[in-house]
């Protein structure tokens, strides 16, 4: 680990709701890390279990700074992450790792990002999943059309990273300069096409890169159709609806930053309702659930009509006393 990074300068964000069971495997995997970052961040979206009891058992023995917000209400992952990450900078930390409650960190794993800090702002690592295989995550977007590249190549040269344009709260490392200069995570998305969209807005102000390091381990078995390296996970009715809503919010991004293009946009909307129809059949063996993405067709080109409707604005540097 270079001299240049200093491991209580990080901040470990978690966002959960009413899994207390995992948080606990989370938080126990925190306990053995060697090093440790300075400060744990918790949003709790309003769980209606024993989450508070659970955090606050581990205040004593975690070994670094614990700070717990609860939420008044259920805000999503994107909205949790948008807390999260507002703490972590306002706090004053240099660098940012955010994970959902699914998850634990190898021992070592906050060792293993601070090798990439002194090159990079935006890093994401690798992670294994519930069996221990290795997870494939599509780290590489096409703007134009907003939808992930599912054959980004999957191996590694010797120069142990590649660059992307995306990004994923699952293990995103990012930089305050750079979460300065693009804001916080929109919590309209709710849940999905967040991190994406906030990769996307990284990448394009410093190189981005997800790295050849395994730091984090999958604790939670999802149902999937196997396709070799590549995967489709289940899915919900909630996601069915967001993954189609969101988009309009996309559009608006892709306006601000003049990488609008409406057909090849209305193609990405397309080839992603087809995406999850597919995985209704493939994965969930069932054709139940397509109202809640003609739901979220019409509720995100509503949206994306929308001209009042305004994009997260930059940060402004702050001390974190002030």
């Amino acid at each position: 680990m270079p001299d240049s990074f200093d491991p209580a300068s990080a901040t470990i964000v978690v966002v959960t709701y009413n899994r207390s069971h995992l948080l606990t495997g989370l938080l126990e995997s925190i306990i053995r890390m060697d090093p440790k970052p300075g400060h744990v961040v918790v949003v709790d979206n309003a769980s209606a279990d024993d989450t508070t009891e659970v955090v606050e058992s581990f205040r004593p023995r975690l070994g670094t700074e614990l700070v717990y917000r609860r939420l008044d209400e259920n805000t999503g992952g994107s909205g949790g992450f948008s807390e999260g990450m507002r703490i972590a900078h306002e706090i004053g930390s240099e660098w940012i790792w955010l994970m959902d409650d699914d998850v634990e960190v190898l021992p070592d794993g906050l060792a293993r990002m601070g090798v990439w800090t002194p090159r990079f702002k935006s890093i994401q690592g690798r992670r294994y999943d519930y069996d221990g295989s290795e997870f494939y995550w599509q780290y590489r977007i096409a703007p134009t059309l907003a939808i992930p590249i599912p054959f980004a190549p999957a191996g590694f040269d010797a120069s142990g990273y590649r660059e992307m344009n995306s990004g994923c709260f699952e293990g995103m490392f990012i930089h305050r300069d750079i979460v300065t200069k693009i804001g916080l995570p929109d919590p309209r998305f709710f849940i999905y096409w967040d991190d994406q969209t906030y990769g996307w807005l990284a990448s394009r102000q410093t190189t981005s890169v997800i790295v050849n390091e395994f730091v984090l381990r999958r604790t939670r078995e999802l149902k999937q159709w196997d396709m070799g390296v590549r995967h489709l996970n289940a899915s919900s009715n909630a996601y069915r609806y967001y993954i189609m809503r969101n988009r309009g919010i996309i559009k608006h991004y892709l306006r601000a930053h003049g990488a609008y293009r409406p057909v090849r946009f209305a193609t990405g909307s397309a080839l992603t309702l087809v995406k999850e129809l597919i995985r209704l059949v493939a994965v969930e063996h069932t054709v139940r659930g397509t109202s809640n993405l003609w739901r979220g067709l019409r509720d995100g080109w509503k949206i994306g009509a929308d001209r009042s409707w305004a994009i997260m604005t930059p940060l402004s540097e702050h001390p974190a006393d002030a």
